[in-house]
């Protein structure tokens, strides 16, 4: 395993070599481009919890190499092989408690919880254990590039089969689920960036994506980057847009999916989903199978974040200066969900799933087949 991972887009939200972390700090865009040096889990906990790194995908990742820069500076471990795996379980667990939301990050956490045991079991010494550690956070920094790709890829075949009358297709999409959500490359912007390189995608629409403004600082900053044509609206002028005739597919993120296809995602997807189900207008949600939560049979069950009373009560997503009336109360949940009904389709990078009639998805079948098939 190469101690540093080829970084494959110059908007990199995770810097990683062996020993040494950076997260890009995603407060500071677009304006600023600060890197912020990311010691151990603790380091970790706290710049998945500030949002200095978000996004389901970048999140997992950077909460699983924050610990493995830990273990790899550790010096002395003088215990057994179980005590190792033991240590990184609870820090496991403290990472998994920064954004609950998410269940990319449980989801890494309960699959490196078994490589280490596994270690455990077959080692004689600790540091064994937690070389497999580093490594297979490394395995994971690296598939969820390669995973994003094929997510734009069916993505951008798919839409471009179901809009086969259209030269070019508009596509809106909300909050920021390119490569600095992900390791690169992105989810539903990834499937943007594939229709702009198959050279079909007439214009990309962002929302602003309030109250932290990850769509007018962060999707917006992407696009420019990328010289990806692109218009930045208001959250509330989406479906006046649609009305227009002015987008023909919407395509958004996911931080968890249920097995019947209930999604979670950014506050404001479900208000985008009805508004594009009334116009007519195919809605999909872009997301690797690591986004999908088979535990839960429906959306009803999916924790939602609550976030600070600041972010809506100050300019900058409580950043700045107050802009409320002291006194008014607050509700921020960081997260809807979207029920399958409105959903036309889950792009994943093993395929599209898509619900052949019924009112939800059948995605344990999905899964299944994609894992009998590799």
């Amino acid at each position: 395993m190469a101690n540093e991972v080829e970084q494959v887009n110059s908007l990199q939200s995770i810097c990683y070599k062996r020993g040494s972390l950076k997260l890009l700090d995603q407060r500071k865009l677009p304006l600023e481009t600060i890197y912020l040096d990311i010691a151990d889990s603790k380091d970790g906990w706290v710049a998945i919890k500030d949002m200095v790194v978000r996004g389901a995908p970048a999140i997992a990742i950077a909460a699983a190499l924050s610990l493995a820069v830990e273990v790899s500076n550790l010096g002395a471990f003088s215990d057994m092989p179980k005590d190792a795996a033991s240590f990184l379980s609870d820090k496991l667990d403290y990472l998994v408690s920064s954004r609950p939301t998410a269940v990319n990050l449980s989801d890494a956490a309960t699959k490196l919880k078994e490589v280490v045991h596994k270690a455990a079991a077959a080692s004689s010494e600790a540091q064994d254990v937690f070389q497999a550690y580093v490594e297979a956070a490394e395995v994971m920094l690296e598939d969820d590039v390669a995973s994003n790709k094929a997510i734009g890829h069916y993505g951008a075949s798919f839409l471009q089969k179901q809009q086969s009358d259209l030269k070019n297709i508009s596509v809106l999409t909300h909050c920021n689920t390119g490569s600095l959500a992900t390791a690169g490359y992105g989810t539903a912007l990834g499937v943007i960036r594939a229709l702009h390189e198959k050279g079909v995608l007439e214009r990309a629409y962002c929302t602003e994506t309030r109250p932290f403004n990850q769509g007018s600082r962060l999707t917006a900053f992407e696009l420019v980057h990328e010289n990806i044509p692109a218009t930045l609206i208001a959250d509330s002028a989406a479906a006046a847009l649609m009305k227009a005739g002015q987008v023909k597919a919407v395509i958004v993120g996911a931080d968890r999916v249920a097995a019947n296809g209930d999604t979670a995602n950014k506050i404001g997807t479900y208000s985008l989903a009805i508004s594009a189900m009334h116009h007519g207008i195919p809605f999909y949600v872009a997301a690797p199978l690591t986004s999908i939560d088979l535990s839960l049979s429906s959306g009803e069950e999916i924790v939602i974040e609550e976030r600070s009373a600041k972010e809506l009560l100050h300019a900058r997503g409580g950043l700045g200066e107050q802009v409320a009336a002291s006194g008014i109360s607050v509700w921020n949940p960081a997260f809807d969900v979207t029920p399958a009904t409105v959903i036309s389709g889950i792009i994943t990078e093993k395929g599209v799933i898509t619900k052949d009639g019924a009112d939800s998805f059948d995605i344990k079948s999905f899964a299944e087949k994609v894992s009998s098939n590799p």
